[in-house]
């Protein structure tokens, strides 16, 4: 554009010093009714014309009048012909086109030397646009009118993914992390008291603890949570957090009150429910035999413009199914296929387990095989299902068939077709079996197709592995596919050092214990106090009590620090065993991390330890 305007500019300055005269456009016709020439301005000098022949500053010459005078036939403009000549249009001249000869008329120079120059340059100047835009597409449109001021009785909106970041990202991470080592109730104590800090936790983080509850099943505290939250401190809540608190009531069978959370919603909130709630609501009122009510919820869901949810419908058919109405859970089907192009194939599920369950096994594969004849691109979600109804029925061969089916359409990026879910359901359907050879090369296996990808493994599917191998105490085999998780770049969880510490303490290998307890707290990971108890009452009946020690001072390096159950435990393995000068160090730690010591810890140590001289209880802080 800077180009463009930099070119027209020097267009005009050649034209403007080209003629003596400089240009004027001719005046209304109204204003010259008797066609009279137009008086010429006074000559200007001009060096580039001076010559004998036009002499810039001579009297005599006389200048074309017809340059300024529309009615006349002028060279340097083409003028179209009008029905009605007599009035002039100016809206007929176009762009001059004299000749290269005509001396008001510079010659025109290009800028660039050939064309393949020229191409190069928009090329650059659009280079150039991507990375700086030019300023008006910086600048707010002025043009734009400005949003009305917030009215105070408009209901709160809940926060964006936007405020998740800086402190309240770190905050939010800290809480999840708590959540993955399964110490909810420090992920709750966190979440809890972040509060009353500057840095407030985020609708995100309140949901992601409260969800945690629910998994754990534990529904009071998840209630609880969501009144201190967004009834107590006022954390407007999302559609999300509504949906916890419905399953929180529909699987304490309380059923009324999940309906009134809805109706809330309804009424109150600024947004409207979304398919998920309606899982929920079918769910718990098909479960509290309220069928009903269950169908005035999914009408209800098409009624609000929602799509037909294949789940929900499931939650309704499987409610008839129970109920022996098999016409219909038929009618539902129908109504689903002809809303739904592609519907979730959960739905062939449930009858193929109600087929089984009824001792119609030919019924239930005819279900199945009239899903696979549709040839859907199903999602991993979709086909574990059906994978896991053949297990459990005993079809096996259709089992692997769908499993080799799975592998060969995985192709990333473009399509994912199974996951480390699929992979765990065959692996232990080997190890059921016995067959261990082969479920390790099932763990390994790929497509055979040409387009198909090998799937890459997931700590997940590692720790599925390691669990089934150290349910068998073949620990030599559980390293070799923890060295294999190292070796892919791969981070062990909680639960890859949980199964393998409790197992070395179940074949009595304290060395391997410790090296993989050493290995988690060095890793940051979480060690909830009731493992932590376990384990350092494992060193310490070893004689092993010193090595606690380096462990607990790690561990008291992150927050939440040990409880004091945990250090009295060492402390009194510690005393046992002699080392009193570190039963002492460990004590004035506590003091410094301000952790209150429990006072038989204190009573004890008092009448086991003989005089102050090994000990010097004076020594520690008084809140000790």
């Amino acid at each position: 554009m800077a180009l463009c305007r930099r070119l027209l500019l020097r267009s005009i300055h050649r034209f403007s010093t080209s003629s003596p005269h400089t240009f004027r456009s001719p005046p209304p016709t109204s204003s010259n009714p008797n066609n009279e020439p137009f008086p010429s301005p006074p000559p200007y000098p001009n060096p580039f014309y001076s010559s004998p022949n036009h002499p810039p500053n001579n009297p005599s010459y006389n200048r074309p009048e017809q340059y300024y005078s529309p009615n006349t036939q002028n060279p340097q403009f083409s003028i179209s012909p009008s029905p009605s000549a007599a009035a002039p249009n100016h809206s007929q001249f176009s762009a001059p086109t004299a000749a290269a000869t005509d001396p008001f008329v510079p010659q025109r120079s290009y800028g660039f030397s050939s064309a393949e120059e020229a191409a190069a340059e928009r090329r650059r100047r659009k280079r150039r646009l991507r990375i700086e835009p030019p300023l008006y597409a910086l600048r707010p449109n002025p043009e734009t009118p400005r949003p009305n001021p917030k009215n105070p009785h408009d209901p709160l909106l809940p926060d964006t993914t936007s405020s998740l970041v800086g402190h309240r990202l770190n905050l939010h991470n800290r809480v999840q992390g708590l959540i993955r080592a399964g110490d909810l109730d420090a992920a709750s104590y966190v979440a809890r008291q972040s509060v009353y800090q500057p840095v407030r936790p985020t609708v995100f983080t309140c949901n992601a603890i409260i969800a945690a509850m629910c998994l754990a099943k534990r529904y009071s505290d998840a209630k609880a949570l969501f009144q201190y939250f967004f009834r107590q401190f006022n954390i407007v809540p999302n559609i999300v957090s509504y949906n916890n608190l419905i399953v929180s009531h529909c699987e304490s069978n309380e059923i009324e009150d999940a309906l009134k959370v809805y109706q809330y919603i309804l009424e109150n909130a600024p947004f409207s429910p979304s398919a998920v709630t309606y899982r929920h609501l079918t769910k718990g009122l098909v479960s509290a035999a309220r069928i009903d009510d269950a169908v005035s919820s999914l009408r209800d869901m098409l009624h609000r413009g929602h799509a037909a949810d294949s789940l929900v419908y499931n939650n309704v058919i499987l409610g008839f199914l129970n109920l022996g109405n098999l016409d219909k859970a038929n009618e539902l089907f129908d109504e689903l296929k002809e809303r739904c192009t592609v519907y979730d194939g959960a739905v062939n599920a449930t009858f193929m387990n109600w087929f089984f369950s009824q001792g119609k096994p030919r019924e239930a594969m005819d279900s199945y095989r009239d899903l696979m004849a549709r040839k859907y691109r199903m999602v991993p979600a979709t086909r574990n299902v059906l994978l896991e109804t053949l297990l459990r029925h005993g079809k096996k061969k259709e089992a692997w068939a769908l499993f080799t089916s799975m592998l060969d359409d995985h192709t990333p990026p473009t399509f994912q077709a199974v996951n480390s879910d699929t992979y765990n359901m065959m692996v232990n359907a080997c190890f059921k079996e016995g067959k261990v050879e082969e479920a390790m090369d099932v763990f390994k296996k790929s497509g055979k197709e040409v387009k198909s990808k090998p799937f890459q493994m997931d700590v997940n599917g590692f720790n599925n592995m390691i669990k089934r191998l150290c349910e068998l105490e073949m620990m030599e085999k559980a390293e070799e596919y923890y060295e294999k998780l190292l070796a892919k770049s791969l981070y062990p969880d909680v639960n890859t050092y949980r199964t393998m510490i409790d197992v070395y303490i179940k074949v009595d290998k304290v060395d391997n214990m410790i090296e993989k307890y050493t290995k988690m707290v060095e890793f940051g990971l979480r060690v909830i106090p009731p493992n932590a108890n376990k384990w350092f009452g494992f060193m310490i009946e070893k004689g092993r009590a010193c090595d606690c020690l380096p462990i607990l001072s790690k561990m008291a390096e992150k927050e939440p620090k040990p409880d004091a159950k945990t250090y009295e435990i060492v402390i009194r393995g510690l005393v046992k065993s002699g080392n009193h000068d570190e039963a002492s160090n460990l004590l004035r730690e506590m003091a410094s991390l301000g952790i209150e010591t429990i006072p038989s810890l204190r009573e004890c140590l008092q009448t086991q330890v003989e005089g102050e001289e090994s000990l010097n209880f004076k020594a520690v802080p008084a809140q000790l």
